[in-house]
């Protein structure tokens, strides 16, 4: 006689959870929205990094434009291309840049948490980070991508710091310590929680 285990059958979910399970997919359009963002990101990347190439070559309007992006209100208006204008455009194009690659972990990561599996465990380029992605992972990464914005953003007041009074320097300086101190805390949390589940996983 042979030993044949007959699962459990599974119980129906009833329809106010099945209700508030399905309402994830709201979070839908949000995520859509953001794709829409990160167009108009590519679209700004490309208009700056354009001017960047004609200011370069002696485009009148290019220049002018270049000039203006990078003129702190109360500083002298540069007259021509400088490397400290570069500079600034290339921090720009940067900053640009790390908030694509943050929409890309929020509208990647979110979905994959909270809304719906991708199925992407074939896929030749499917991010590292992804494959043990949850939501104490997606906050640490997405504190480390402000951080890096914070960082670019921090470097460009510095490169002005003679059209900035002490005050914003300051200001500025403890906001990026901030940022800091937070990502720390997430990321001491987030061990914290992980070695729990572990020594939970082992007691059992």
């Amino acid at each position: 006689m042979s030993n044949i285990q007959i699962s459990p059958a599974k119980k129906a979910i009833g329809v106010l959870p099945n209700l508030i399970f399905m309402s994830r997919w709201l979070q839908l359009p949000l995520y859509l929205g953001l794709i829409l963002a990160q167009c108009v990101y590519v679209f700004h990347f490309w208009v700056e990094l354009t001017d960047l190439i004609g200011a370069v070559f002696g485009n009148a309007a290019s220049l002018d434009h270049i000039l203006d992006v990078v003129t702190i209100e109360g500083a002298v208006r540069p007259t021509k291309l400088t490397e400290a204008t570069i500079m600034l455009v290339v921090l720009g194009l940067i900053d640009v840049v790390m908030i694509s690659n943050l929409l890309i972990m929020v509208i990647v990561g979110g979905y994959e948490t909270f809304v719906s599996r991708m199925n992407l465990e074939s896929h030749p380029d499917q991010p590292e980070w992804l494959s043990h992605v949850n939501a104490s992972v997606l906050k640490v990464k997405l504190a480390m991508a402000i951080i890096g914005i914070s960082s670019i953003h921090l470097l460009k007041t510095f490169i002005n710091a003679n059209a900035y009074d002490v005050k914003t320097l300051i200001a500025q300086t403890g906001i990026h310590i901030t940022f800091l101190l937070s990502a720390l805390a997430i990321a001491w949390c987030d061990r914290i929680m992980t070695a729990t589940q572990n020594q939970a996983n082992q007691d059992h």
